[in-house]
């Protein structure tokens, strides 16, 4: 018999918010009258695969105020992949994590996914832009009410963050509603981060 535990029932009502909100928004937001996302396929899987630092993102209720988070990516015996967030609410919390599976949406050139962390909920994972050597990434989601930037290590250009911001400028995201996450104490309370206390 399977214990739920506190931090999966806090999780599963994550997952049900979220995905309502982004339900709502998808089908309240006009998306119909927007220009589909542009991707950055093709993406090649096996030098994507790994671990992605979250250096911002717009803030939800699931990541809003974590700190050092990161996720990683690996394949699956069964063809899908592994898509693992690890977390701290503070510094001095231990790490937390999240274990969902994704898989490949085909013909997509490998840019377009479904993720689940709580079945039967799946969302759209789009990779919107990766630099040729795989350093640094645009995620975003056609509701553009989520966005992400991750790179392979934790801290990250300003001029290649202006880059990426762009990029959701360019697919009608406001930048503005993009966050930085800290990854260092010190940069906790510094213009631009979110708090631990948000």
């Amino acid at each position: 018999m399977q214990i739920i535990t506190a931090p999966s029932i806090r999780w599963l009502l994550v997952a049900i918010v979220v995905l309502t909100a982004a339900g709502c928004a998808l089908l309240f937001s006009g998306r119909g009258d927007r220009p589909p996302l542009e991707t950055a396929a093709p993406v090649e899987l096996e030098r994507y695969l790994g671990e992605w630092y979250v250096i911002a993102n717009i803030p939800y209720f699931a990541e809003r105020g974590n700190v050092a988070s990161r996720a990683v990516y690996r394949r699956r015996d069964d063809g899908r992949l592994d898509d693992l967030y690890f977390y701290r609410d503070d510094f001095g919390a231990e790490e937390e994590s999240m274990e969902g599976v994704a898989r490949v949406v085909e013909g997509s050139g490998n840019a377009r996914w479904k993720v689940r962390f709580f079945w039967p909920f799946t969302f759209d994972y789009v990779i919107l832009a990766v630099d040729t050597d795989y350093r640094h990434v645009a995620v975003g989601h056609p509701s553009r009410e989520y966005a992400w930037i991750m790179a392979r290590e934790p801290r990250i250009d300003d001029a290649v963050y202006q880059r990426l911001l762009d990029v959701f400028a360019r697919n009608g995201y406001s930048p503005e509603a993009l966050q930085k996450v800290p990854q260092f104490p010190a940069q906790v309370g510094r213009p631009g981060f979110q708090s631990p206390d948000d």
